[in-house]
């Protein structure tokens, strides 16, 4: 449970990084910054870290009350980081992002941006393929990413430019089929193996 192992360190850490996708709502954080809106990085990270982290070991208890394991978790969250990797890779908008008025820390930029559903399918998922080490440690990492684009937001800017942001969403939507593939057919034959 609490091994660590680099390649899946790697692993968990693109999946983390590819649904959180703090490089793909740069758009928005800074159609934010433009219309003068305040958000603090340090408490949107971690709070965001927060949030995740107590999903992370929660959710398994909460599914036990629905009387779902882990594994079809798994299957069904693969089905949505799939849909996740279609929409970055196809330019395609399934999961639509209300914006409501209010604190811009909390509401969009906590949630749903950074720690929303995708997410939260994503931890629970790759709990059925790596250890909690392994995972804690991915999400840590992507939170300090996302603490440093947020605060550095106009240097990460002209950093990548439009076009790089673009060229970082689909190579990392890519990558997210792959993994929910590999997900699926994991989790998959397992269960049908019962």
């Amino acid at each position: 449970m609490w091994s660590f192992n680099i390649k899946d360190f790697v692993s968990a850490f693109i999946v983390l990084f590819a649904i959180i996708d703090v490089t793909g709502s740069l758009p928005i954080f800074l159609d934010l910054t433009n219309k003068h809106k305040k958000f603090s990085p340090s408490k949107a990270s971690f709070f965001s870290f927060l949030i995740l982290l107590a999903f992370f070991f929660v959710g398994e208890g909460v599914l036990r009350l629905f009387n779902v394991d882990v594994m079809s978790f798994a299957v069904a969250g693969s089905l949505v980081l799939f849909v996740i990797g279609c929409e970055m890779t196809f330019g395609v908008e399934i999961f639509k992002m209300d914006n409501p008025s209010g604190s811009v820390t909390m509401v969009p930029i906590i949630f749903p941006l950074l720690a929303g559903p995708g997410a939260f399918t994503a931890l629970l998922s790759l709990k059925a393929e790596y250890s909690s080490l392994v995972i804690i440690s991915a999400l840590f990492l992507n939170m300090l990413i996302v603490y440093f684009v947020l605060a550095k937001i106009d240097r990460v800017e002209r950093l990548f430019g439009a076009g790089g942001v673009y060229v970082l969403r689909k190579f990392f939507g890519i990558i997210l089929l792959a993994i929910a593939v590999k997900l699926f057919t994991s989790n998959i034959t397992f269960l049908l193996g019962k």
